[in-house]
């Protein structure tokens, strides 16, 4: 198609997209009050008339007379974004799909339909742990404290957590496809593991929101699991890729091997010489014109 065309298609296809979050949007700006409970389950709230001793329960409040508002559009705009994602992922993939090539669609058909699942259990992981790594937080309280926490505060804390666990458990899936792709062997992906499990466990303390050890382990346990997972699955893939092609896994710089057993050399093969050389010229008159030893100079 002409430029003009792919922009037209482009645009349309962005507005489906934009459409699908809207409607969602709405929908979840109908039902954001049970949304909200949903996702502040995990704080222990005091109840009501009693005020928190230490770390015992905290008290969720809007802090500022916007607060309600905002946090209602951010989490709507959200969960739009989330449950329409189906809607204009695919809007994506069906304006990118006519370039690819037939082995390229092959390996994104996969790697949606592996990443989904993975994000999906990351999420949950972390929904799971919520309550433990909150409790564990409230309870650093002082004696006589009391935890007035916002809505909005406690919400993102929430999201945040769901996202970085999907995120990560998304890692073994990119070092599978960087092997598919023959960018990493599974020998190299094992020579790193010592280096690969510890960068785990110290992504797991960074990037996690909380300070305490329960998420760490959480995040960093499952992430190594999957790490091994994707080692042993690059390991098989190498073999089959060596099975096929002897000289698949060697680099762009590395020589392959080569045969160097002389073959059996034929039968001679008789050379014609005969009008080898070009037959000389006569001059003006039929007389030989001066040669050098029987040829002229050209010759």
């Amino acid at each position: 198609m002409p430029l003009v065309e792919h922009l037209r298609e482009l645009r349309n296809r962005l507005a489906k997209g934009l459409l699908a979050i809207a409607a969602v949007t709405i929908v979840a700006l109908v039902y954001s009050e049970e949304l909200m409970q949903f996702l502040t389950r995990s704080v222990p709230t005091c109840a009501q008339g009693v005020s928190s001793n230490g770390g015992n329960c905290a008290i969720v409040s809007f802090n500022t007379l916007m607060a309600p508002f905002s946090t209602t559009i951010q989490l709507s705009m959200t969960a739009g974004l989330v449950v329409a994602s189906p809607v204009w992922l695919y809007q994506l993939w069906a304006f990118v799909a006519p370039g690819l090539h037939k082995n390229e669609k092959k390996y994104t058909y996969a790697f949606v339909g592996a990443a989904v699942p993975l994000f999906a259990a990351g999420a949950y992981l972390a929904y799971l742990i919520l309550p433990v790594s909150v409790k564990v937080l409230i309870s650093l309280t002082p004696e006589g404290s009391a935890n007035i926490l916002s809505l909005g505060d406690v919400l993102d804390f929430t999201l945040r957590m769901v996202l970085v666990f999907g995120l990560a458990f998304e890692l073994p899936l990119v070092l599978v496809m960087l092997n598919l792709t023959g960018v990493l062997s599974g020998r190299r992906m094992a020579r790193w593991w010592r280096g690969v499990i510890m960068g785990v466990f110290v992504f797991g303390a960074v990037i996690t929101p909380t300070t305490d050890p329960v998420g760490m382990m959480a995040l960093a346990g499952p992430i190594s699991i999957l790490y091994f997972g994707a080692v042993g699955f690059a390991l098989l893939n190498d073999r089959r890729r060596r099975r096929a092609n002897p000289d698949a896994e060697l680099d762009d710089d590395e020589a392959s091997s080569l045969d160097l057993t002389p073959e059996a050399v034929g039968a001679v093969e008789p050379v014609v010489t005969a009008g080898a050389l070009p037959e000389q010229a006569t001059g003006e008159h039929g007389a030989s014109a001066q040669r050098l030893n029987g040829y002229d100079d050209i010759t």
